[in-house]
């Protein structure tokens, strides 16, 4: 009996007994959890597998309890245990079940312990086991288990149910404060408004009272509360209020805000006083690392005020500071939901990093002695490295270099695809605008706006270029160039390219950076996006530990003044974030936000002069189980994976050419990332087999193209053609020029018997009897392809 029948007949009629079937329990099976990891190798970009547990029990439709990893009958009944307890993990499941069919065993989470059964325990009694263990009191219970709002065609995906449970239980257990950690585009709102949802259906208040609870929404952006509110929160319909105007209306249940509106300053007193102390029994602190945690700040206070209220704080970045330290207010988090895992699941964008470096990147640039710079001042003798670049002196050729780096970049692969420039300040990013223009003049003379400068200097105009960027309908603008285009509030999901054309120290900034690409959008073809850093930002984060996101692939490339490289690309394997908040008169779009002005920084000098050119261009990648790869060639790669899977040439060719065995050898391929067109690209061997390919790169053998191959089988194989009719001779050497003309693909019978110019040699039966018999016929192919590989 395998696993399906061993399903079917044995484990689902054991669940059905145990009572999973009544509602509100409920058991599903096959449950695909997750999208597939992207993996971007070379020029080929795939989705792996996605996790699927055989059973998900539910003790209701909002909290699952257990999985069950079912095995044929043949097996032990624990040989799916660890499985089942890697995806109990993952899905935060306090139990885990393997079987075979007739027995059971179980891990049980809670207690670390495990023991064999003979049926499965029912719903109430994993569910009593699991709020036994959290202590939780028959009211919490009761609250925990109320269900949340259904949208149709939107489930929440596993770590957003998973977020919701894990607030609630902490929230109707007692806790006063918790926290939630999820990467940028995970859906924090998502699961926001299912807490709400939950506690106000539960009627859970703050001091036990039987009433609907009052629940503030904080953010520091209009956008950050008037979103949440029109659209995840409309299902609130009318319980929903925005606080604004200066007026404190008490009627509704759901209240949004900024800290602005609230806060009190010189012209005003706080509004949040015209609510009594105890008025809020929640509050939601949206984007809670940019302010709401420091000691002596304005917002806090507002929080202070409504002590008796719980606070649930959300972010993508927390922040240790000295002075801001969102873990010291809010405590460790009750969940978290990484970049790296949003990744690895296939529900965030994978990135690509090209690890550019320009001569005077990589050398350093000194003056000649007593020159001046464009407005005739001496430059003092030193020598000056990347960190100084545009803040101490700005080279017009760097700058050039760059933008026609970037110009070709976007050349060979997408010209439309949206960018976004940081650049060191506001004088700098209208520099390399001009010079991206300029670097690009056939398409800006078709498209005006094809790149833009975006900085506090353009006001309504730059918020009006932002908007059209973020459009995913709108072509243009392309380009944007900015000096800290924060990322709050400035949501791009078809962004494809960041440029790092200044040093970033804050891991926090990289981050929200970066959080700007990684949602994906398959219906745009968007499943990873690119890096390009020239100033080994984005390279050394990711040997920082608290970096939690490493890059599919790095490029490090040298180029020269015309922002061509000048050596072939490889493949590889401080100071805080400034927290500034947004001004009181936030008119509710994206913010930009320049960095902050130093006092009187050593004097600027401009030098027009020189040549700069690209010196080394280097790409990281990741691996397909997520690791980033040494500095190596991608063929140096592929060579490695081969000599780990074949002991020499022959035992790979052995297996190469027996079909079954060619198929399981390219499903391995596949998912290493290996490419073989991406491989004959490389090496300039388009007309070369695969297994000659790789047994180059992995023994040094010489390389055959597949005319060779052919050509040696008919000369050297005679007395394997005259065992067969004239017309079967005829057919298996067009089957050869097929093969010369598409390699081994065309040895799939009977499907390349029904192409031309196979074609005319009959029908399957027809051909088949040239043969003597289809099983002759196979034969033939079969020993064709041994013959092919024999050498």
């Amino acid at each position: 009996m395998n696993e399906a029948d061993t399903r079917r007949e044995l484990v689902a009629p054991k669940l059905r007994a145990a009572g999973w079937h009544r509602a509100p329990h409920s058991y599903h099976e096959e449950v695909t959890f997750t999208d597939g990891r992207i993996i971007v190798t070379g020029g080929v970009v795939r989705r792996a597998a996605g996790k699927r547990a055989d059973y998900i029990l539910r003790y209701s439709r909002d909290i699952p309890l257990a999985v069950v990893e079912a095995k044929p009958d043949t097996a032990t009944p624990a040989a799916g245990l660890q499985q089942a307890m890697d995806y109990a993990r993952i899905l935060d499941l306090p139990f885990a079940y393997s079987t075979n069919g007739t027995a059971i065993v179980e891990h049980d989470f809670l207690t670390g312990a495990e023991r064999e059964l003979e049926t499965y325990p029912a719903p109430a009694e994993l569910w009593a086991r699991k709020t036994g263990e959290a202590k939780l009191s028959p009211d919490a219970v009761r609250q925990l288990d109320t269900p949340g709002y259904v949208q149709p065609n939107h489930r929440l995906r596993y770590y957003q149910e998973t977020a919701v449970n894990r607030a609630l239980e902490a929230i109707v257990g007692g806790k006063r404060k918790a926290l939630l950690t999820m990467a940028t585009g995970t859906g924090k709102t998502d699961v926001a408004f299912q807490i709400c949802w939950r506690l106000w259906g539960a009627r859970w208040t703050a001091d036990g009272s039987p009433r609907r609870p009052k629940i503030l929404y904080l953010a520091d952006r209009n956008i950050l509360v008037n979103d949440p509110k029109d659209k995840q929160f409309a299902p609130f319909g009318d319980a929903r209020q925005r606080i604004e105007n200066q007026t404190a209306n008490k009627a509704r249940d759901i209240y949004f805000s900024t800290y602005q509106t609230l806060a009190e300053d010189a012209s005003r007193a706080g509004l949040y006083r015209q609510f009594p102390p105890s008025f809020f029994d929640l509050i939601i602190v949206d984007e809670c690392h940019r302010g709401s945690a420091r000691e002596d700040g304005a917002w806090r206070e507002i929080l202070d005020y409504f002590a008796t209220a719980v606070k649930l704080g959300m972010t993508a970045t927390p922040v240790r500071t000295e002075d801001l330290d969102t873990y010291r207010y809010f405590g460790n988090p009750v969940y978290t939901y990484s970049l790296r895992q949003g990744i690895d699941d296939g529900f965030l964008a994978p990135y690509r990093v090209h690890r550019v470096i320009t001569d005077y990147d990589a050398a350093g640039w000194r003056p000649s002695v007593g020159e001046r710079d464009r407005y005739g001042k001496e430059i003092p003798d030193g020598e000056y490295g990347t960190a100084d670049f545009e803040r101490i002196v700005a080279l017009r050729a760097r700058t050039s270099a760059i933008s026609k780096h970037m110009a070709a970049f976007m050349r060979a692969n997408d010209r439309f695809a949206k960018t976004i420039a940081f650049c060191v300040g506001q004088e700098h990013a209208s520099e390399m605008r001009h010079a991206l223009a300029d670097a690009n003049q056939d398409l800006v003379a078709q498209h005006p706006d094809y790149v833009c400068r975006v900085t506090a200097e353009e006001g309504d105009i730059g918020k009006g270029h932002l908007g059209r960027f973020q459009d995913v309908e709108s072509e243009t603008p392309v380009i944007l160039t900015t000096s800290q285009l924060l990322t709050t509030g400035v949501d791009a999901p078809t962004c494809r390219v960041i440029a790092l054309a200044r040093v970033v120290n804050s891991m926090v900034e990289f981050k929200q950076m970066i959080g700007r690409g990684t949602r994906v959008r398959d219906d745009y073809g968007k499943l990873f996006f690119t890096i390009l850093d020239y100033t080994g930002s984005a390279t050394r984060l990711f040997a920082d530990p608290d970096f939690d996101g490493e890059p599919v692939a790095i490029v490090d490339e040298a180029i020269g003044e015309d922002g061509d490289p000048t050596q072939e690309p490889l493949v590889t394997e401080p100071e805080p974030f400034p927290d500034t908040g947004p001004s009181p008169d936030d008119d509710g779009g994206p913010i930009v936000v320049e960095p902050p002005t130093i006092a009187e920084p050593r004097r600027k000098y401009y030098v027009d002069g020189g040549i700069c050119e690209i010196a080394t261009h280097l790409v990281y990648e990741l691996d397909s189980e997520g690791k980033q790869l040494r500095v190596l060639q991608y063929t140096e790669y592929a060579a490695e994976k081969v000599r780990r899977l074949f002991v020499n040439g022959a035992h790979f060719r052995k297996s190469w050419a027996d079909r079954t065995e060619r198929r399981k050898i390219l499903a391995m391929f596949e998912e290493r990332g290996i490419s073989f067109t991406t491989l004959a690209e490389q090496l300039r061997q388009p007309d070369a087999d695969p297994v000659d390919l790789l047994c180059h790169l992995a023994f040094d053998a010489p390389i055959r193209t597949r005319r060779e191959r052919a050509s040696r089988v008919r000369l050297e194989e005679r007395a394997f053609f005259a065992r067969h009719s004239p017309q079967a001779r005829e057919l298996l050497d067009a089957l050869l020029d097929k093969y010369i003309e598409a390699g081994t693909t065309q040895f799939a019978v009977p499907e390349v018997l029904k192409v031309p110019p196979l074609l005319a040699y009959g029908n399957t039966g027809e051909i088949a009897r040239m043969f003597g018999g289809v099983d002759n016929l196979r034969g033939a192919v079969l020993e064709l392809q041994s013959l092919l590989y024999a050498q």
